[in-house]
């Protein structure tokens, strides 16, 4: 029979409870990076990791989450099991210094493998450090492709175009045509009207997914995690160049600095590090 794979979240009172079931019925333990634990018998392979979730994959993986967990029909089939996948994501389009970024990643199964389980999530609930660290670890070790528009290309574009959208939907599809063969699954966190990114990768013959919150997808959140490293490092760069502290997101902290940025090096140079379009631009227009 075919393998399956399906992600169950436990928390850790239950996630015990489990260890000590399994044990009781006979399970052959073993240790596995990153996991509190993992059991196996004929036909199935439960893995606790320290995340909170439970990768159980066999033949029948329903039969075993009916029998342990008490859950008469599996939770969704949370990643593409056995299949080579490319996610893509974007970091950079809701702050107001900086570059927009996109990045796609492939993983095919050994990979994801490898990597479920781990610190690999949605880089929104990652520190800016561990993003740092785990997106050069992940630029060392899987195939990826990166889009990036600095503050400058990004005002010019943006200025042509008039919409956002469109310009995400073209990085988009640059990344995905770089990574993705012919009749290969590729999940794109959705941002907006599906047709855009539709029309971008037209003709490719991809198996194209475009789905809210697709960083529960691995392929996307490590995509998530490379797109925001690359936005913080150009962001630091920016910072360096300039000699001012530039803030991630917009509000009141980023129109401090954006005031500190124009008080230093005038207003017309504001295009070398901001995205224009936002309404800190108009707010602090009238500084000189």
């Amino acid at each position: 029979m075919p393998q399956r794979t399906l992600v169950v979240q436990l928390d850790a009172s239950r996630a015990r409870t489990l260890e000590r079931e399994l044990d009781r019925a006979g399970f052959e333990f073993r240790g596995v990076p990153h996991a509190t634990f993992s059991a196996r018998t004929d036909g199935v392979i439960a893995t606790m990791y320290a995340s909170g979730k439970l990768v159980v994959q066999g033949s029948d993986p329903d039969g075993f989450c009916e029998r342990f967990l008490g859950i008469a029909a599996a939770p969704r089939e949370a990643e593409p099991a056995e299949e080579t996948t490319v996610g893509s994501d974007e970091s950079g389009k809701g702050d107001y210094f900086g570059p927009l970024v996109v990045a796609a990643v492939r993983l095919d199964a050994p990979l994801a493998r490898e990597l479920r389980g781990g610190p690999v999530r949605d880089s929104k609930e990652l520190s800016d450090e561990l993003c740092l660290r785990l997106g050069a670890a992940l630029r060392a070790k899987v195939p990826h492709a990166i889009a990036r528009l600095d503050p400058p290309a990004y005002n010019a574009e943006h200025a042509r175009v008039k919409n956002l959208n469109p310009m995400l939907a073209h990085l988009h599809g640059n990344v995905i045509k770089e990574l993705a063969s012919p009749g290969m699954l590729v999940v794109v966190d959705q941002f907006a009207d599906e047709r855009l990114v539709a029309r971008e990768v037209e003709g490719t013959d991809i198996r194209l997914v475009q789905r809210p919150r697709g960083e529960e997808i691995l392929a996307v959140a490590a995509a998530s995690v490379i797109a925001r490293e690359q936005f913080l490092l150009g962001l630091a760069a920016l910072s360096e160049e300039w000699a001012l502290d530039l803030c991630k997101g917009a509000g009141d902290p980023t129109d401090r600095a954006a005031r500190r940025f124009v008080a230093l090096h005038g207003f017309a140079k504001l295009g070398a590090v901001a995205k224009l379009h936002f309404r800190t631009t108009q707010k602090i227009g009238g500084v000189r």
